[in-house]
């Protein structure tokens, strides 16, 4: 049944699923005649909305593109790489090559979710290299379903944020307290969440796989890193000043050390986890693992051309989030689950809502500027726990990304696929996911 399920949903997406691009672009269109249907605004009025949103997410922007980069970096240092490398020799079957695919991306987005995208497209193409008769769209769609427990990981933007709130329009909702993780990510209700997911997803990952008679074999991109440095390698016989400089391991791990430095004092001194702290973290361990700068840049150069398509993208969706905010899209969308909510359910249609608020704005801390404002005051007034308020947005945003094509671009762009070849797999997964994450919100929390 799942496998028929799987073959009914991928034939949809071949042939329905527009560029992930242009999803973005009928997402605009299909919020701006919304605004001006449901909301009775003006073109006029929504062409301002989206005008004045398009650049409201830079700072943001920079922290997700600076996040994906450097753990795209790190996963391509050969210690990473060699250690997926032996993981991959363990696949030695199709089964065994989609459980060990789902169960590394899954830990690996759980510890990051950029680092977690990148090694999940890393592990299937050495898989799918040492087993010709795995389906790869499937071990993508495997890799990609691990990402659904990011917001339930150490890089949570939304728990990450209400840990160390800030002095402004969010942070005075909760009073500037803080929120810590222990009441989020390391409560039981989440952990319990999250390995069910992990236990789960590889079984639901198997019984999608075709038969042997359909696994198509897929021609794969040679990765152009290793190329590059055996280049440098060979040039640098005859060395300059700067090229010692540039291929010396000191000023690397100088800087490195200084970024490692400044973390233990900030975690001694009672700091949290957050955006930044993590990103140093990433950019510390690279240029470790690299040994030099040179080697550094060259994997960040590689890095960032898989990142060239959600550059083009956070404008179009942070349009989308003022258009949605300020038409009075996103308030009454939130305000009808809310009316319909009382204290048992209102996390679970919080839920709900946030999975389909995520469709327009898939961006974990772009919805939660967008939703806090109106499920805050809700839950306060309901009585219910804003941990678990903050914790049901979170896994909303991270559920519907398996239809969400958006995130999917850095792991297809190491993969070499179209979003159209997984998405049918990642259908299912959504349904499924849907179904646990929502009996755990209603049940747990």
């Amino acid at each position: 049944m799942i496998q028929t399920l799987a073959k009914f949903f991928t034939g949809i997406m071949q042939r329905w699923l527009p560029d992930a691009f242009l999803f973005a672009v009928l997402l605009t269109l299909v919020v701006f005649v919304s605004g001006v249907l449901f909301e009775q605004q003006s073109i006029m009025e929504m062409t301002q909305y989206w005008g004045n949103g398009l650049w409201d997410l830079l700072a943001f922007s920079m922290q997700m593109i600076f996040i994906l980069v450097t753990g795209h970096a790190l996963a391509n240092s050969n210690v990473i790489k060699n250690l997926l490398h032996q993981i991959a020799k363990l696949a030695t079957t199709p089964t065994k090559a989609v459980v060990l695919t789902t169960l590394v991306a899954t830990i690996a987005s759980w510890l990051n979710w950029g680092f977690g995208l990148v090694v999940g497209g890393i592990i299937a193409r050495h898989i799918a290299q040492n087993n010709s008769k795995v389906h790869y769209p499937l071990l993508v769609a495997a890799a990609y379903s691990g990402f659904l427990v990011w917001h339930a990981g150490l890089s949570g933007s939304i728990p990450l944020k209400i840990a160390t709130p800030g002095q402004d329009a969010l942070g005075s909702l909760i009073a500037n307290q803080a929120i810590p993780v222990s009441e989020t990510l390391f409560s039981w209700p989440v952990i319990i969440i999250v390995l069910f997911l992990l236990v789960t997803l590889p079984l639901l990952n198997l019984l999608m796989m075709p038969n042997q008679d359909e696994v198509q074999p897929i021609q794969l991109k040679q990765n152009n890193a290793s190329t590059a440095k055996e280049t440098a390698q060979k040039n640098s016989t005859k060395q300059t000043p700067a090229e010692k400089m540039e291929t010396s391991p000191v000023i690397s791990m100088l800087l490195a050390g200084l970024g490692i430095l400044f973390l233990i004092n900030h975690f001694r001194e009672g700091g949290g986890l957050g955006l930044n702290t993590i990103n140093l973290l990433l950019l510390s361990l690279g240029l470790i693992f690299h040994v030099n700068t040179r080697n550094y840049l060259q994997a960040l150069q590689e890095a960032i051309q898989s990142v060239t398509g959600i550059v083009l993208q956070f404008p179009l969706y942070a349009g989308i989030m003022g258009m949605m905010i300020h038409s009075g899209l996103a308030s009454s969308l939130s305000q009808w689950f809310i009316n319909h909510s009382t204290a048992e359910t209102f996390s679970l249609l919080t839920f709900i809502s946030a999975g389909i608020v995520n469709f327009f704005v898939p961006s974990g801390g772009g919805q939660w500027a967008l939703q806090a404002p109106i499920v805050i005051p809700a839950a306060q007034s309901l009585g219910v726990p804003l941990n678990q308020v903050a914790m049901a947005v979170a896994f909303g945003d991270a559920w519907t990304n398996m239809i969400q094509p958006f995130w999917a671009l850095p792991l297809l762009g190491i993969a070499g696929l179209k979003i159209k070849d997984i998405m049918g797999y990642c259908t299912v997964t959504l349904l499924w996911s849907g179904l646990v994450i929502g009996l755990g919100i209603f049940f747990l929390f």
